[in-house]
């Protein structure tokens, strides 16, 4: 083990104190969250020798994200609740846990450290051994790779290409800052990924339902001044809610964009804002206050709202949603415009 002073240091002398090893993403773990923990149990498993597991809620909701883990196959477990097992450390990665997007939300174990990257959203937190939130870093896989570098641990091309495609996702759209880590860590990791499976996993195959997902929700968009509204009364997977995001956010004259559909049992939403625009955690915090949890970056945020814990349709609960949404970003107008109207459509064929 590295003596020297440094965080990841810090984290082994911590851990070496338990039997085992317990590190908890956020529900539908995405490629930072994944290539994280997969750092964090190498990290583990190299200088501490002691079991690790790396677990989440939910599911893996994007194509790309679902190619990486076909290609790549990373340790990462989907599971309903924690089985909680005596004498093991519990460390939530790419999450707080104020946030309750987790599994920790509903368990009786209570973590012990935190690593993260978001910007914090002002809850109280109980005090923990360790807490890594570094909001300046672009990602928590620059993190968590750092820690492999400080050790001397050399990752393999599958977990240097997973730690790779975790900052390439972290760093799209309005999101393109890079700390001075972010840039050490692409340059360390570049020497060890695969170029070819990185291009594989960014062009991974769609279904024929987003294409169905895609269309519905440009013509379910609505845009009042420079914000844009769109929701889907039923979505097949909830990749689409953010790429629909993504893509409006583009569109000249548009800084504030906020995407719901419905999935499962839940109301899912994202947020995205226009670089040197506002807060889009902020913006979502705000919307869902009372409602929901969100939260996330600068330009990217997202958030969900339970069904089943409100007792109104779920047309009101939308029109409650879009009345938040344009109060939070200041606009008076009720009625927006289509998008794309479908006389524009008809006019174009």
């Amino acid at each position: 083990m590295n003596g020297r002073t440094t965080r990841s240091g810090k984290l082994l002398r911590i851990l070496a104190e338990f039997d085992s090893v317990l590190l908890i993403t956020h529900d539908n773990p995405d490629p930072d969250a994944i290539a994280s923990g997969w750092a964090l149990c190498c990290l583990v498993r190299s200088r501490l020798g002691k079991p690790c597991r790396l677990i989440g809620g939910g599911g893996l909701v994007r194509a790309e994200n679902q190619h990486m883990v076909r290609l790549l196959d990373p340790p990462i477990e989907l599971v309903d609740q924690i089985e909680v097992t005596d004498h093991a450390a519990a460390i939530l990665v790419d999450c707080d846990w104020s946030t309750g997007n987790h599994l920790l939300s509903e368990s009786s174990l209570k973590p012990i450290g935190v690593i993260d990257h978001h910007t914090l959203n002002g809850h109280s937190r109980p005090r923990l051994r360790f807490r890594d939130v570094r909001p300046q870093v672009a990602a928590s896989a620059s993190i968590t790779a750092g820690y492999l570098r400080e050790q001397g641990v050399q990752p393999d091309w599958k977990l240097a290409t997973a730690l790779l495609y975790a900052v390439r996702t972290e760093t799209r759209g309005g999101e393109t800052r890079h700390s001075r880590l972010d840039r050490q860590i692409v340059a360390w990791l570049s020497e060890q990924a695969d170029p070819a499976t990185l291009a594989e996993i960014e062009n991974a195959p769609l279904a024929a339902d987003y294409f169905a997902d895609l269309a519905l929700a440009l013509q379910s968009t609505f845009v009042y001044d420079e914000a844009a509204l769109c929701f889907l009364p039923q979505a097949h997977g909830s990749e689409i809610i953010g790429e629909v995001a993504d893509l409006l956010i583009r569109r000249i004259g548009i800084t504030k964009v906020l995407c719901a559909a419905v999935v499962d049992r839940d109301l899912l939403l994202s947020v995205r804002t226009e670089r040197g625009s506002e807060n889009a955690a902020e913006l979502a915090r705000r919307t869902l206050k009372g409602l929901g949890q969100g939260g996330g970056h600068p330009h990217r945020a997202g958030g969900k709202i339970p069904l089943a814990r409100h007792a109104c349709t779920l047309d009101q609960l939308w029109d409650q949603l879009r009345n938040r949404w344009l109060a939070t970003c200041h606009i008076d107008r009720q009625r927006g415009t289509r998008l794309v109207p479908r006389r524009e459509i008809v006019r174009h064929l």
